[in-house]
Order: structure tokens, then sequence, then C-alpha cells
């Protein structure tokens, strides 16, 4: 199945440019920014700050990232009801950078902001080299200032393979390639106990699977086990549709969570992976086990107040 398509909005190559007559505690400094688009969590970086006259080192740095997939692109563009969607970038300064005309005292100042318009709409079918948005130097708005910002933002395509749990990892479910409406069934994953005290896995999954397949995990040194029997964990391993493990991961606890009320709510985990990190089905088996074992850590993690699902249970805790 083909990969689901993905664009991305980089902003990068941020760095501003004071007129001469401003006044600042060295030839250079590092100024805050937030980088907002409507919809999205506000993103945090630093800028370098120049003087008019020197010669500006732009080092082609990615400052922030807003990611859509096509379905959410669309709603967004739903959303707007056809108004113009702006990216703003918002530029802030402390006492340090001295006079820039607008600001007293010390803390951080809002010294200025861009906008930068989006025509999200045309970003439906970004060709494979993607589009440049703004380019350059522009004015910063705000306080009547004469500073200028160069900025880079740029509409890239980012395919993705998307792969969903049909379950909570720690049920031993099927996983299915998503991609719009289709759903293709690509992987299993087998669920595991792992005790220090008792090497011996035992399964959770209802699937048959040969004995040597859990070999990989039997292999831990025993002394560390030993003198800590209260560390439990659990392991993963994903089979292609054949039956044949392709991946595993495991994890160790430390502690046991005390059975103490309430049940977890069962969810599908969803994990997404970038196609230039994907050369065969081996390659995308690895990303879905890291995202069940780090679903698991969570739930490992729980507070002590929580009670652990019955699946993460074994049976000397029941």
């Amino acid at each position: 199945m083909d990969p689901c398509p993905f664009v991305r909005i980089v902003i990068g190559s941020l760095a501003l440019k004071f007129p001469t007559e401003t006044k600042l505690q060295s030839s250079t400094a590092n100024l805050d920014c937030k980088i907002k688009l409507k919809g999205f969590s506000a993103q945090a970086t630093s800028i370098p700050a120049f003087f008019q006259e020197q010669e500006a080192i732009l080092d082609g740095k990615i400052h922030a990232c807003f990611n859509f997939s096509k379905s959410e692109l669309l709603k967004f563009i739903e959303k707007s009801n056809g108004k113009p969607s702006c990216l703003k970038i918002e530029i802030y300064g402390g006492s340090k950078v001295g006079t820039f005309g607008y600001f007293k005292g010390g803390g951080k100042k809002l010294l200025g902001s861009v906008l930068v318009p989006l025509d999200l709409k045309g970003l439906e079918n970004v060709g494979h080299r993607g589009v440049v948005i703004q380019n350059g130097w522009v004015s910063v708005g705000g306080g009547g200032s004469t500073a200028e910002l160069n900025l880079n933002v740029r509409a890239e395509p980012d395919p993705r393979f998307v792969f969903q749990f049909d379950g909570e990892p720690e049920c031993s479910p099927q996983v299915f390639q998503v991609n719009g409406n289709v759903k293709q069934p690509v992987f299993t994953c087998k669920f595991s106990f792992r005790n220090s005290a008792d090497r011996n896995l035992r399964s959770r999954s209802s699937l048959s699977e040969p004995s040597t397949s859990t070999s990989c995990f039997s292999s831990c040194t025993t002394d560390k086990e030993t003198s800590v029997k209260e560390r439990k964990g659990w392991s993963i391993t994903v089979h292609d549709l054949s039956g044949s493990p392709v991946a595993a991961a495991s994890m160790v606890t430390p502690f046991v969570p005390s059975q103490v009320g309430g049940e977890g709510k069962c969810s599908k985990p969803e994990v997404e992976v970038g196609v230039q990190h994907v050369s065969c089905a081996e390659d995308a088996a690895a990303f879905v086990a890291l995202a069940a074992a780090m679903d698991l850590s969570m739930d490992a993690c729980r507070s002590f107040s929580q009670k652990l699902r019955k699946e993460l249970r074994q049976q000397d805790q029941e």
C-alpha cells in the first residue's frame, strides 16, 4: 500500500537585523521567538540578531515545523471559511538587548512580529520539490521599528506510512497499515510477561508461535535480576502475516505499582513513519515494536494510586 500524503510547513534561517542606531550590549545577541499557526501549539526558538552594517550569518537552521495529513489540511481549510491563514512570528527581547525603541525595564518584551500569509488550499498538491512561501528579509512590524527579519518558509511533501494497532499492545492485537479509509493487515503483535524471578515468558497471545521465537528474550544476565526480584517487565514481538517474528522490544520496570482502584481506558495507538526511514517491512516492524514498548512504558509508570489493567497484571498479582 502506498504511503499517506503529508505536508509540512518548515520555518528556517531566522535572523534579525537591527538598525545601526540600536544600542546593544554586544555586537550580536540571541532573541527569543514564538512561531504561531492557529490550531497548533506555539513553537519556541532563539534567533541571532545583528547590526545593519554587519553581514548576517544565516545557518539554514530549521526553527519550527507544522505537519498536516491530507485530511487535517482539508479540515483546516474548511474551518478557515475562505479566510486566509497566517503564520505569525513574534520576537521577544529583554533588558540585555538595550533600547529597541518601545520597551522599558527588565524582563522579556514583545519587540515586534511578522505575518506570513499561507495559501493552504494551494498546498493540497505540493510537488515532490515543495514550494517556497516566503524567502528573504522582511520588515518587522510593531512600534515603528525599522528592524528586518530574514526567514525561509516553505511547504514540503512528507509522505508517511501509517500503522494502527487494533487494540492496546498488551492485548496482542493485529496491526493495520492505514491510508485514508483503507485498512490492510500487515503485522500481528505478541505480548508477553517478563519476570526477573521467572525468565520463562508467559504469553497472552492467542496465536501459535514456534518455541524458539522467545529465545532472544531469555539470554539476559541473571546477577542483577536475582538481586532485584521485584522488578518486572513486558516483551513485544512483532510478526509478519506468515507468523515469522520480524522485530521485538522489551522493557523492565523499576517498580510494581500497587493494585488499588480504576481500570485504564482501551485505545488504538497509531504510528507514523516517514518513508525515508522504511526500506523494507522489517524497518516498519521495528517502529511498530518501539511504539508498542513506549505505550506499555506509559502504562507501567502510572501513579501508584491507579490499578493496572488486567492484561498487564501477572497471575500472581490477580
